[in-house]
Parts: structure tokens; sequence; C-alpha cells
């Protein structure tokens, strides 16, 4: 690999003219990623089983429907993105209280940790093309015990291995494999864990922002992470928690 110009002092924090791609983008996290590229000069085309929203289009965000479970599909819809700069696997879910039964427990691992190694096979070439960057999404339940969804926590937790494998294995390709770990977010995913009174205060106990935050608060750091900036960064999570992990 090239060795970046040592006389550039001044840092790159700019995203334009890549071309982000972002599983779950009809959600909360994902759409606000696809948004914030968007609006830093960068394009972007998200994926979903559920329509993004409809002003995506005059964005001039693509979109193309995906089951990240469906190693076909992945594969079909990598081959039509001629181009891939920063691949972002936000899709996923969680069911509270289910999780201990093992079909919902297969489940979930399927779609955010095999569905992250499916995506990054997938776009592996057009990646080492740019070269580019993956960022996965972790959470703090990649540090933490979840007993009502332990599928999801245990996904989480080996989203940060993956993350630090694929860099590894990818290094000779020139692509960056990073990790965002959010906290305590305010989408539909957590809907539930929001409206539940106990667990709502449990939370808000010990973290010190004192209030869920907004999916485009996580957007800068996704940014960063995809921007020339982030150049040394590599194989790790990055916890945006709102110091909840210090508490």
């Amino acid at each position: 690999m090239v060795a970046p110009d040592a006389n550039k002092a001044m840092p790159d924090f700019s995203v334009a003219g890549l071309h982000a791609v972002i599983t779950g983008g009809a959600g909360g996290i994902g759409g606000a990623f696809a948004r914030a590229f968007v609006a830093n000069g960068a394009t972007a085309t998200v994926t979903d089983l559920r329509d993004p929203p409809a002003a995506f289009a005059d964005l001039g965000i693509g979109f193309e429907r995906l089951d990240v479970r469906d190693d076909a599909a992945v594969a079909a819809v990598a081959s039509r993105i001629p181009r891939c700069d920063v691949l972002i696997h936000c899709a996923g879910r969680l069911v509270r209280r289910e999780e201990h039964k093992v079909e919902v427990f297969k489940d979930i691992i399927d779609i955010h940790l095999v569905g992250a190694l499916r995506l990054a096979n997938a776009f592996r070439d057009k990646l080492k093309a740019r070269p580019g960057c993956i960022i996965h999404i972790g959470s703090v339940y990649s540090y933490f015990g979840s007993p009502m969804i332990p599928a999801y926590g245990a996904a989480k937790t080996g989203i940060v291995s993956l993350t630090r494998s694929l860099a590894l294995a990818y290094a000779d390709d020139g692509i960056r494999v990073n990790a965002i770990a959010p906290g305590w977010i305010n989408t539909e995913i957590s809907r539930r864990g929001r409206e539940d009174p106990a667990f709502n205060a449990k939370v808000m106990a010990r973290l010190p922002i004192g209030r869920w935050a907004e999916p485009e608060e996580l957007a800068g750091t996704a940014l960063f992470l995809a921007s020339p900036a982030a150049r040394l960064i590599n194989a790790v999570t990055i916890p945006v928690d709102g110091g909840y992990g210090a508490s």
C-alpha cells in the first residue's frame, strides 16, 4: 500500500464523492446515516425489507429490497451496485423476552452477525477496488449482559470480534473495518424498552446525558470513520453511548 503524503498537515474529514451502501436504511439509524452522507456530498444506496421514506428518492438515495439472511439475495444486490466505498450494516431486530427460544435466537444471530459476514464477502471486491471501509453496528450490549435479549447481546458481542478479525483479514486489500456501539437511541427497535417504566428508569439512573439519543447523533461518528481523517482507525469498536459505559 502507498503511504499517505506526510506533508498534508490538515486532516480530511470529507466524504464527498464516496458511495455508501447502508443496510437497514429504512430504519432510524440507517436512514439517519444515509441522509448524513448525502448531506455531506456522498451518494448512498439503502437496503431494507421495508420501503424507505419517500423523501429518499428526492435526495437521490437508491433503494434495494434485501433480506440479509439470504445468501443469494445479498450476492445479487452486490452485483447490481457498481461501486461501494463505505459498507454499513445497520439491519437488525430484537424480540424482548422471546430470544431464549432457539429458533428466535438463531434468527437474530443470522441477521446481525452472519449477515455482516455475508455482506463483507459480497462487497469485498468492490471495497478493495476503492479501497473502502466497512462500518458495523454493535451496541452497549456488546459489553453488558442482556437477560431479555440474549441473542441480540450475543450477536453484538460477536460484532466486536468479527470487526477485529475482518480488519486483519482485509488489511492487504486496504479495507478498514470498524464498528460503532450505540447506546440508548430513540428508534423503533428500542420502543418497547423506552415505554417500559421500570426499564427506562434503570437506564436513566446510570446514563450521564439523562436522555435517549436521536439516530442523527450517531451519524458524525460514521462520517468520521468513512473519511480520510480516520485512515489510522482500524479494527476498533467505538462506543457512542452518552457515557453509559463509564457509570
